[in-house]
């Protein structure tokens, strides 16, 4: 797989688009993060991982999405920025606002991983890896 991040949002968007309750994702510490960033935004109702076991490689993160009350995914949309082929590197003057501040911008500084609104208050640019509204 030459890019695990893109995977991770299609899994995402997939699993919403079925109305899927929950899925299953390969864990990695960016990923995590990522998981991490959606349940504080509000964006996913739960995150948790499953350790390494004998018919799996590695850890596995279960990601439980929310949906409104008229079963519509909160998860209108998740596009990947930055590519292993197209790095997209900000300061923090230039972060991204994703659709007029509603969603949020997901970036990768020197402090880890934040939202655009966290990377703008500390100062601190970095790689633009995802959007989520």
């Amino acid at each position: 797989m030459t890019d695990p991040v893109a995977d991770f949002l299609t899994r995402l968007r997939n699993a919403a688009k079925a109305q899927h309750h929950q899925v299953i994702i390969p864990a990695s510490k960016l990923k995590k993060e990522l998981a991490r960033i959606l349940k504080e935004q509000g964006y996913i109702e739960a995150y948790s991982l499953i350790p390494h076991s004998e018919g799996h490689r590695g850890e596995r993160i279960v990601v439980t999405l929310k949906y409104t009350n008229d079963r519509k995914p909160v998860i209108t949309g998740l596009q990947r920025v930055s590519r292993p082929g197209q790095r997209e590197y900000v300061s923090h003057a230039q972060i991204p606002k994703v659709h007029g501040g509603i969603g949020t911008a997901i970036i990768s500084t020197s402090h880890g991983v934040l939202t655009g609104h966290e990377a703008r208050h500390a100062g601190v640019g970095g790689e633009v890896v995802a959007k989520v509204w």
